[in-house]
């Protein structure tokens, strides 16, 4: 017997037991991340491989806030996620245990450098746990307490392949240097970051200017133009030799697209790369050794239509089924 599964399609009742839920339309229910079981507990925590967390926080933003709205809202868009990636065959949920672990409670709202802290706490628990984080921002900000987690569990920098339309290696601003335009400047000076793994894909736009230490640390900037003038899989090819053997973080900013795809950011940037290019880019990244990963900067208020919230987690899919593969290979299936 079988049930289908909101698009047409049976699912073996065998297949529903396998995932430990009872089937539902997608429209109903509570909405969890991919439709995962919600284990907020550390001590729900036992036999979970990927975790999805949102980050409810955009204190760090230099212009326009929303993106504290974004895990919810990318909550309730990924109940429309299915559970194959139709391109690679890849079905996560076959391959590692995965479950939604809720939002980081931050209790430093408007206190930027605790609210730092607390992100950084909670991470630490979670790498403890031996979970590999899929993390929905929240702005760029987000991702510097997250790499610092990472970086101690793994004992040496990371490397990261970073979807953007700005370096984000900025300098202190306004007395802060944990801001959404300056995470990996910190990260690297943090020891969380390896700059010579790093490359950054998609820049462009007036904030040029900023992106100086990516330069002098040696990270790989791609422009859009470059991009356009390598074609997709050399970027890919040109990412995989970057990121190299070592852990590596996937980091994956909503205005790396162009505005006309992700409209709903802080931050907008005309002349960026379309949906469809930025999933053969991550789909290329197979079989590196991609320790974690997120979306960020999902600004609901400035996307009523929903479109930039459906593409945000829809990146997040194709990210949870690379973690999911190096979760597999590393427990030798």
């Amino acid at each position: 017997m079988s049930r289908d599964d909101g698009h047409g399609a049976n699912v073996p009742d065998e297949r529903k037991q396998a995932f430990g839920e009872r089937y539902q339309p997608r429209y109903s229910g509570i909405a969890t991340f991919m439709r995962r079981p919600l284990r907020e507990e550390p001590a729900e925590w036992d036999g979970i491989d990927v975790g999805i967390v949102g980050v409810p926080f955009d204190g760090g933003v230099t212009n326009r806030t929303g993106a504290r709205h974004g895990p919810r809202h990318l909550r309730d868009q990924s109940t429309l996620m299915g559970v194959v990636n139709h391109q690679t065959g890849v079905r996560p949920h076959d391959l590692a245990e995965v479950a939604d672990l809720g939002d980081v409670l931050i209790e430093g709202v408007y206190r930027l450098d605790e609210a730092i802290a607390d992100i950084e706490r909670h991470y630490d628990r979670i790498a403890a746990a031996g979970i590999v984080p899929l993390t929905a921002g929240g702005d760029h900000s987000i991702t510097l307490p997250i790499m610092r987690a990472l970086a101690r569990v793994h004992g040496q920098p990371l490397g990261l392949v970073h979807f953007d339309a700005h370096c984000d290696t900025g300098p202190e601003l306004f007395g802060h240097k944990h801001h959404h335009g300056g995470p990996f400047k910190v990260a690297v000076e943090d020891g969380a970051l390896d700059p010579k793994r790093t490359i950054q894909i998609g820049i462009r736009g007036p904030a040029e200017p900023l992106w100086g230490f990516s330069y002098e640390s040696g990270m790989t900037v791609i422009h859009i133009e470059d991009l356009y003038a390598m074609g997709i899989p050399a970027v890919v090819e040109k990412a995989r030799e970057v990121a190299g053997s070592g852990p590596t973080y996937v980091s994956f900013d909503v205005d790396g697209l162009d505005p006309v795809f992700a409209p709903g950011t802080g931050t907008p940037e005309v002349g960026g790369f379309n949906t469809y290019e930025a999933q053969q880019m991550l789909r290329g990244l197979r079989g590196l050794d991609i320790v974690a990963g997120d979306v960020v900067e999902v600004a609901p208020p400035f996307d009523p239509s929903g479109t930039t919230g459906l593409t945000g987690v829809q990146m997040m899919f194709e990210i949870l089924c690379l973690l999911a593969e190096c979760v597999d290979r590393k427990k030798g299936g």
